[in-house]
């Protein structure tokens, strides 16, 4: 019989995930029996971990692919999955597109656009909307902490200038460097990008806190601010 039709509670022990898990450790399970933990279940005769199979083959096992997916794509495509699988496999993704190693940032430097961009990528390139992520910074250029401060649409997201100082402050920040990503393809700014980083870039003026850059995040490409000549407020100014 087909291995798809046998539930895993007829398996020997140490072949079920949960078990398999809990006697050799989480190292020693692939990326289809985690993902079959997720499942809990099976549907319509098939296994957990078989149609954990079968959903990462359709996604080339490509977590990264796997990961723009949203809840109801997964449940339109596959028979059986509901809103709670769906779910489990998306809050998965996004816990594991959060997770930093301890204490990284203390140790991250950040000189030029690329470093910016390397340490900003892993939390919006896969996004299907728009994030605005904002980079504290030392007065060594050392990472002090980040978030995101807004989530909009896939045309945009409004971000609050005095939310964004207010935190800066809180964490004594001599520096910051703002990111958003554009899911649409494109990394030239916009109008609104180009307004919002020039009011950032003022309003840090009048406190000390200067802007370092401006990072739109694309599939595997950036656009930098600051390398564009861009921050450049206070020769066009005349001053």
């Amino acid at each position: 019989m087909d291995e798809q039709y046998i539930s895993m509670k007829s398996w020997a022990q140490d072949e079920r995930p949960r078990e398999k898990l809990l006697q050799q450790g989480v190292a020693s399970l692939s990326l289809s029996e985690l993902f079959a933990i997720l499942f809990r279940s099976g549907v319509d005769g098939e296994s957990a971990l078989s149609l954990a199979r079968r959903v990462l083959a359709d996604y080339q096992n490509d977590l990264n692919i796997l990961a723009q997916c949203e809840v109801r794509e997964l449940m339109n495509n596959y028979k059986g999955i509901g809103i709670a699988k769906a779910s489990a496999i998306i809050a998965a993704m996004e816990i594991g597109r959060r997770r930093k190693p301890k204490d990284a940032d203390a140790y991250t430097l950040i000189r030029f656009s690329r470093d910016a961009y390397d340490y900003i990528r892993r939390f919006m390139e896969d996004l299907s909307h728009e994030e605005f992520w904002v980079i504290y910074l030392t007065q060594s250029n050392r990472v002090k902490g980040c978030e995101c401060l807004s989530s909009g649409g896939m045309d945009g997201t409004v971000v609050d200038v005095r939310v964004l100082f207010r935190n800066a402050l809180h964490r004594k920040a001599a520096y910051i460097l703002i990111a958003h990503n554009h899911p649409g393809g494109t990394l030239r700014p916009s109008s609104y990008d180009e307004m919002i980083t020039k009011k950032i870039f003022e309003s840090g003026d009048l406190l000390n806190i200067k802007l370092y850059d401006h990072i739109i995040v694309g599939q595997g490409a950036y656009f930098s601010f600051a390398d564009e000549g861009m921050l450049n407020y206070w020769r066009k100014a005349g001053r």
